[in-house]
C-alpha cells in the first residue's frame, strides 16, 4: 500500500472508522474511471472538493452525479496548491476526512441515497468503500444539506 494511503487508513481508525484501503492497478481521479475501477455507479464516488470561504477551506462532500452550487453556498473554488495546503493531500486524491488538520465540512445530502460510497484515500490510485451513515458520523461537525 501506498505510504500516504497507509497513513490515512491510520488516521481513519483513530476515528473509530475501520476501512480497507483498495489499491488499484489504474488511476480513480475522475469520478467515471473511479466508478469503472471499483464497479458501482458515479453517484457512489464521494467528490472531496476543496473550495473557499472568507480566504477559509471548506470541504464539500458531493455525489459524482452532482454539482456543487457554489454561488448559492458563498464558496469559491480552491485552487491545486490551496487544496493540497488544506489537506495535506493532492487533487485526484483528496479523501473526505483525515486531513492535516480539521476544516468546516458540508455532506450533500444525496449522498444518502446509497448504502455505501466510495471515496479517494489519499492518492489517485487508492480508495475506500464505507456505509455512509459511518462517513457522516465521522464527521461529527460537519453540515449535512442539499450542495447541488
Amino acid at each position: 500500500m501506498h505510504p500516504t494511503a497507509a497513513r490515512l487508513q491510520e488516521r481513519l481508525r483513530e476515528r473509530g472508522l475501520t476501512i480497507s484501503v483498495v489499491a488499484l492497478d489504474d488511476s480513480a481521479r475522475t469520478v467515471p474511471e473511479a466508478a469503472a475501477a471499483v464497479g458501482c455507479e458515479p453517484a457512489q464516488i464521494v467528490k472531496s472538493l476543496v473550495f473557499l470561504r472568507d480566504g477559509e477551506p471548506v470541504m464539500v462532500l458531493c455525489a459524482g452525479d452532482r454539482r456543487v452550487a457554489n454561488k448559492r453556498l458563498g464558496l469559491s473554488p480552491a485552487n491545486a496548491d490551496q487544496a493540497r495546503a488544506a489537506t495535506g493531500f493532492s487533487i485526484g486524491g483528496i479523501p473526505p476526512l483525515g486531513h492535516d488538520r480539521e476544516l468546516d465540512t458540508l455532506i450533500d445530502d444525496s449522498l444518502r441515497r446509497f448504502e455505501t460510497v466510495w471515496c479517494a484515500a489519499g492518492t489517485p490510485h487508492a480508495v475506500f468503500e464505507v456505509s455512509t451513515a459511518a462517513l457522516i458520523d465521522a464527521i461529527p461537525s460537519a453540515r449535512v444539506l442539499d450542495v447541488g
